[in-house]
């Protein structure tokens, strides 16, 4: 019994996150934070060598387009664990790191990614799936295959790696 239980941990909840991502976040949610982080997410590929693609795509699954709880409450957009407030003012127990703001959440994902191994060999390479690859296999989530689908899906439905697509009115979505 306990290995189907497992078995069923293991397929079941990847499956509802994706369909949970996938169809609550709404396409003109993601178009404005795609816009609104656009200039910060720019400047911080320029200053560490990491695709844009990635930032964005990575802050969109991990925070839900700033959705969740985790990117409203914490200014948390990454998924990074650290310590929070939230118990005290809140009466919300939390293992997610707080920031004071977005922006100090998107530099502490970059300047984490800047301390990792791979980061070396991959300092502005343009690859997503190079970079997505290696973050996965250095343990930046805990189901990384499923991760990585979520973040490629990502990139791939907002069109992340085309360079006039982040930001401006002529955004657009593949279906």
């Amino acid at each position: 019994m306990k290995c189907s239980i497992k078995i069923y941990l293991k397929i079941l909840l990847p499956l509802l996150f994706i369909f949970f991502f996938t169809s609550n976040v709404n396409a003109g949610v993601v178009r404005d934070y795609i816009n609104k982080y656009h200039n910060l997410v720019e400047q911080l590929s320029a200053e560490y060598g990491i695709p844009r693609s990635v930032i964005t795509a990575i802050s969109i699954v991990e925070s839900g387009a700033g959705q969740t709880k985790n990117g409203r409450l914490l200014n948390n957009h990454f998924g990074i664990v650290g310590k929070n407030n939230l118990l005290k003012t809140n009466g919300i127990k939390t293992m997610f790191k707080q920031y004071p703001n977005a922006e100090a959440s998107f530099k502490d994902f970059c300047g984490m990614v800047s301390r990792k191994k791979y980061y070396a060999k991959l300092k502005g390479n343009k690859s997503s799936l190079l970079w997505i690859n290696a973050m996965a296999k250095a343990g930046y989530s805990t189901q990384p295959e499923v991760w990585k689908k979520l973040i490629l899906n990502a990139i791939k439905k907002y069109n992340l790696d085309k360079p006039n697509n982040i930001s401006h009115s002529k955004w657009t979505i593949i279906n």
